[in-house]
């Protein structure tokens, strides 16, 4: 029987509403907590929303079925695994399907290409010898498309005499952040799921495997020296929601609120952000792109003023990919406004420098759009984001004056840099947000109602 998602409500994506769903968790572990003269505890509560993947053409695909054999074209990540998924789904052998990729819309990740390619595929099965081209509308990509899991992410810290983590914890709740076919045994291709004998779900879903860099738990175990570090892991496998991996998958929301909450840690501590955080940190690499990205952004000598403000982020990518660190300049007044941006990174040995800069740049403005503007609204049972109108994404003239540099490392390992630079970007831009208005807004996107309410509920 095809799968059958329940409606979500109107809150769907909200703080409480993510919290509020049965989980399965887990805890990881590691180090032992210190003495903690005083014994303060600190804590706070992040999230995000679901996020659509926005990509400005829609998905699309070709498809031709003739002498028995299927060929499609298509913008899939995933050619190898979407042959096999579609020849399943299709009841043929494999051999005689073949699947080629070309350029089209953006796919950083899993988006709607492979179930358009679907489409395409079974209409050309039943009109053999003819070229079968499927484009999905602008509604369809808003409300059918997989979606980035919305996430919660709470932090709690007990402060030793120097007003340093003698003990922290990290609470996690999401739902799953890959729902690929062949990735998860509940996955199917969308419209694969309404075929009368369609492939019955899995028991249980599960998230991607922490070795493999984790899905929300990715960049949750936080890079800095801290004694001991505790990971719970909340996942949610049954939201109403379709979702799967949309860019650094839950990297975006903990960086966020790691790096927020670091900063909330330095104001306790009576410190400045940036040497708060160099007093918790001895990789010497990791040093470097924080201390380079605060010379870049004039960090010390810019105090804020009359609305404006710079704030900092950093973030070593899967703990294991890229550093980077990040200053960024809003304006705050009726609403927020981002400057200008400051990124330093080590990339370890960089083979093509202009490809480089443009992942850490497209990563800049991607991660912008997210944390200032993005968000799925959901009215009556179903998607109510679904036209640019309001699913409003960042415009090019909204697009700040951005500046990059790599930290000259060629005699290091090349490291992956594709999406290093989005959870610094949200956290630099909401520690500005939070320096220029005296308060914190912690729930993304920050929006004017965002921080009307925070205000307000504050006063």
């Amino acid at each position: 029987m095809p799968i059958e998602y329940p409606k979500p409500p109107a809150d769907a994506g909200e703080p409480d509403w993510i919290r509020s769903q049965r989980a399965r968790d887990r805890i990881v572990e590691t180090g032992t907590a210190a003495a903690a003269a005083g014994n303060r505890v600190v804590e706070a509560t992040f999230s995000r929303p679901f996020l659509a993947y926005g990509s400005i053409g829609p998905s699309c695909a070709l498809a031709q079925c003739k002498d028995g054999a299927l060929t499609v074209w298509t913008h899939s990540q995933g050619v190898f695994e979407l042959r096999r998924w579609l020849a399943q789904a299709l009841d043929l052998d494999p051999a005689v399907v073949t699947v080629l990729h070309r350029q089209g819309a953006g796919c950083y990740g899993h988006n709607s290409a492979d179930d358009a390619a679907f489409d395409a595929a079974f209409v050309a099965t039943r009109t053999p010898d003819r070229t079968v081209r499927v484009q999905w509308t602008r509604e369809d990509e808003f409300s059918a498309a997989p979606m980035g899991s919305a996430m919660v992410v709470g932090l709690r810290a007990v402060l030793d005499a120097n007003s340093r983590p003698a003990d922290w914890t990290i609470d996690i709740w999401s739902p799953v952040h890959a729902q690929r076919p062949g990735m998860n045994g509940r996955a199917n291709l969308l419209g694969a799921e309404a075929l009368p004998d369609a492939l019955p779900s899995a028991a249980d879903i599960n998230d991607v495997a922490d070795d493999a860099g984790g899905g929300a738990t990715r960049n949750g175990q936080a890079l800095y020296d801290l004694p001991r570090h505790k990971l719970v892991h909340h996942l949610l496998p049954d939201v109403p929601v379709r979702t799967s991996s949309l860019r650094g998958l839950g990297a975006f929301a903990n960086v966020f609120a790691i790096e927020s909450f670091m900063d909330e840690l330095a104001e306790i501590a009576g410190e400045d952000p940036v040497a708060y955080r160099l007093s918790l940190m001895s990789d010497p690499r990791a040093r470097q792109v924080i201390e380079t990205a605060a010379g870049m952004g004039d960090w010390f000598g810019t105090p804020a003023r009359d609305g404006r403000a710079r704030g900092f982020g950093f973030a070593r990518y899967k703990n294991r990919a890229a550093y980077a660190a990040v200053v960024a300049e809003v304006e705050v007044d009726e609403q927020v406004r981002l400057t200008r941006v400051w990124a330093a990174v080590d990339a370890g040995l960089v083979i093509n420098p202009d490809g480089a800069a443009n992942q850490i740049e497209g990563g800049i403005i991607q991660a912008a759009s997210w944390t200032l503007k993005e968000g799925v609204r959901f009215a009556d049972g179903r998607v109510a984001s679904d036209s640019w109108e309001s699913y409003p994404i960042l415009r090019f003239t909204e697009v700040p004056e951005i500046d990059i540099r790599f930290i000259e490392a060629r005699h290091q390992p090349t490291l992956g840099l594709g999406e290093a630079s989005l959870g610094p970007t949200a956290a630099a831009i909401g520690n500005a947000v939070a320096r220029a208005l005296g308060r914190r807004v912690r729930a993304l996107p920050l929006t004017r109602e965002r921080i009307m309410a925070t205000l307000l509920a504050e006063n």
